[in-house]
């Protein structure tokens, strides 16, 4: 196999390691950088999900456990052997031309800062130099990025869905790279350390495919087209825009003009977040009708209009009933989990 192509000043790529988790995964990637050397030879770049409003005191968390120094990502700064760097909020984190961007791009699978962004960027900068880990989360992000980092030469890890605080996100990961590495959290690092003792060997491929998601993710409107192009009958849950279908037989993605992406778990929740809020304008609605018209027939009875205070009295019960419908819609838990 081919020596990995070097970048423009002659050197190789850096090692990088990106690491993506969701919801139980602050422990699990505490454990993880807590077992990695001091003399670590790879940047290590981690995304979680966190709230856009958050306080953005992540990197000052995991600082404390870990050997190597965390700091939250900086626009720009660049990419060093032993540094760590913690997306933040509000923020998809990427590398490109060996720095850190830090932008607001589209959210993706409802979330920004997203794994997939970070996983993809990694296999199209530095290919077979790269890493990607996914821990414990719901839903699926991380899995089609995963997938992207092995295509492109790299290596992948996914902690041991038997011990995930939640198992989604580790088991989607396997479900799209079933040759990754597996272990529990404590030994993630062990893992980790020999596989980047493995030369990073092969030809870093460029894609014009995965340069345009990348473009998305830090902000730019071309290239969001390639490969979407089947338009397939459903909103996207963040905009209510149109998507469009990836050219992918065996995994299912969409995108939106806007840019906003979604795999096939993600969307399914998105769906379920966009028809409850449906539901509550609905049920709100319809109690304020109930209650504009129960208004309307007191006064027409004091006005000593019978008729008018049997009907508005007729629309008010049957908004209440409509309403009633709708509460229980809402009340009642959908594919076995709840709204």
């Amino acid at each position: 196999m081919a020596a990995l192509v070097p970048c423009p000043d002659g050197t190789d790529p850096p090692r990088v390691i990106g690491v993506g988790a969701s919801a139980g995964g602050l422990e699990a990637v505490g454990t993880l950088l807590a077992g990695l050397p001091a003399s670590l030879p790879a940047a290590v770049l981690v995304v979680i999900h966190q709230s856009e409003a958050g306080p953005g005191r992540l990197a000052e968390l995991l600082d404390r456990r870990s050997p190597l120094p965390v700091r939250a990502a900086c626009d720009g700064a660049p990419v060093v052997a032993g540094d760590v760097h913690v997306a933040v909020p509000g923020h998809h984190l990427l590398l490109e031309r060996r720095t850190l961007r830090v932008a607001r791009g589209p959210r993706e699978n409802g979330y920004r800062p997203a794994v997939d962004p970070l996983f993809r960027s990694l296999a199209l900068e530095v290919g077979p130099a790269a890493l990607g880990v996914v821990l414990s989360g719901m839903l699926d992000d991380g899995a089609a990025g995963l997938l992207e980092i092995v295509r492109h030469g790299g290596a992948a890890a996914v902690q041991d869905p038997d011990e995930a605080a939640f198992v989604a996100m580790p088991t989607a990961a396997l479900r799209q790279v079933p040759g990754a590495a597996v272990a529990p959290a404590a030994r993630l690092a062990e893992t980790l350390v020999a596989l980047l003792a493995r030369p990073a060997v092969g030809v870093a491929r460029t894609s014009e495919r995965l340069a345009g998601e990348v473009g998305v993710a830090l902000g730019h409107r071309e290239g969001w087209s390639e490969p979407f192009r089947e338009a397939v009958g459903l909103s996207c849950p963040d905009c209510s825009g149109p998507l469009y279908e990836a050219d992918e037989p065996l995994l299912l993605r969409y995108r939106c003009r806007i840019g906003h992406a979604w795999s096939q778990e993600s969307l399914r929740a998105g769906q379920a977040v966009a028809a409850e809020r449906a539901l509550e304008t609905a049920l709100r609605a319809l109690e304020e009708k109930a209650a504009l018209h129960h208004r309307i027939g007191r006064n027409a009875e004091a006005r000593g209009s019978s008729r008018l205070a049997d009907r508005a009295r007729e629309t008010a019960h049957d908004a209440l009933a409509s309403a009633a419908v709708v509460r229980d819609l809402l009340s009642s838990p959908r594919d076995g989990e709840a709204w």
